[in-house]
C-alpha cells in the first residue's frame, strides 16, 4: 500500500509574525464595525446620494471591467506569447499604473483628453467633452485596473505552455482558431480571476476618479468619492457605506480566489 508523502511542515516562528500581520490587517476592520450605528444603518446606505453612488459604482466598475477584458486579453498573448526587443521596457510601462500614484494617473489622463489636453482639445471642437463626466469615471477605471488583467492572464498563459497550441497549428488549425478553441480554455480561470480583480479596483478607484472625473453626483460621484464627502458632514454615513463597500470588496475577493481554484 503505498504511503502518501508527509507534509513538511512550518516552523513555530512563522505563526508569530504571521499573527501579527492578520491582527493588523483585521483590527481596523473590527474598529470600524463597532462604530457603525446598526438601529440607522439601512437609513444611512439608502440615502438618495448613497444609492446614486453605489449604482453608479457598480455601472461604471462593469464597463471598465469589460474595457479591461477587451484591451488586456491581447495585450496579454503580446507580452507572453511573443518576443521583440523593448519588450520588458513595455512590460514596464503597461503594468506602470499598478505601482502609480492613482492621483499622478488622474493627471496624466486629464492632460490628454482633458478640454485642453493632447487629445481633448480636438475633442472639444467636435464638442465632444470626456473630463468631468461618466466616460471620464471608466477611463480613469480602466487605466488603474487594466494591469491586473493583464498580471493574471499572462501567468496563466506562460503556465499553461504552448504544447496543445503548437499541436493544434501542427494539425492546420488557424491562429483565431487556435486562440479560440485551445487557448481561451486553458486560461478561463486565470482570465476570470484577472476580470474579477480588475472589477474590484475599479469599484474602489478614488484619486484618478477625482482628479479626471470630479465628484458630480449622480454623473462621477462613485462610492468612494461619497464616503471621502459624507466622512465630513456625516460620519455615521461613512462608516456604513465604508462597511457597504468592505462587504463587496470580500465578495469579490472570494469570487477571484475561487476563479484560480484555490
Amino acid at each position: 500500500m503505498a504511503h502518501r508523502p508527509r507534509s513538511v511542515g512550518l516552523p513555530g516562528w512563522v505563526f508569530i509574525p504571521a499573527a501579527a500581520g492578520m491582527i493588523f490587517v483585521l483590527l481596523p476592520l473590527a474598529a470600524m464595525i463597532t462604530r457603525v450605528q446598526w438601529d440607522a444603518f439601512l437609513d444611512l446606505i439608502t440615502s438618495d446620494s448613497s444609492v446614486a453612488a453605489l449604482a453608479l459604482s457598480l455601472r461604471t466598475s462593469a464597463t471598465s471591467t469589460l474595457f479591461c477584458v477587451l484591451f488586456g486579453v491581447p495585450m496579454a498573448m503580446v507580452l507572453a506569447r511573443t518576443s521583440f526587443r523593448g519588450q520588458q521596457l513595455l512590460r514596464s510601462l503597461v503594468l506602470l499604473p499598478l505601482v502609480l500614484p492613482p492621483v499622478v494617473g488622474g493627471i496624466a489622463l486629464l492632460y490628454t483628453f482633458g478640454r485642453r489636453g493632447l487629445l481633448g482639445h480636438t475633442f472639444e471642437v467636435l464638442g465632444i467633452q470626456v473630463a468631468f463626466s461618466t466616460t471620464a469615471v471608466i477611463m480613469a477605471q480602466t487605466f488603474v485596473a487594466l494591469p491586473f488583467l493583464v498580471v493574471s492572464l499572462e501567468g496563466a498563459l506562460r503556465t499553461s505552455g504552448e504544447r496543445y497550441e503548437s499541436v493544434a497549428a501542427t494539425l492546420g488549425a488557424r491562429p483565431t482558431t487556435v486562440f479560440r478553441r485551445v487557448t481561451l480554455p486553458l486560461v478561463l480561470p486565470g482570465l476570470a480571476a484577472g476580470a474579477v480583480l480588475s472589477f474590484a479596483r475599479s469599484l474602489g478607484e478614488f484619486g484618478a476618479t477625482i482628479t479626471f472625473a470630479g465628484s458630480l453626483q449622480g454623473v462621477t460621484r462613485t462610492l468612494p468619492l461619497e464616503i471621502y464627502l459624507q466622512r465630513e458632514v456625516d460620519p455615521d454615513a461613512a462608516v456604513a457605506l465604508s462597511l457597504v463597500l468592505v462587504v463587496v470588496a470580500v465578495a469579490v475577493i472570494g469570487l477571484a480566489r475561487g476563479g484560480r481554484g484555490a
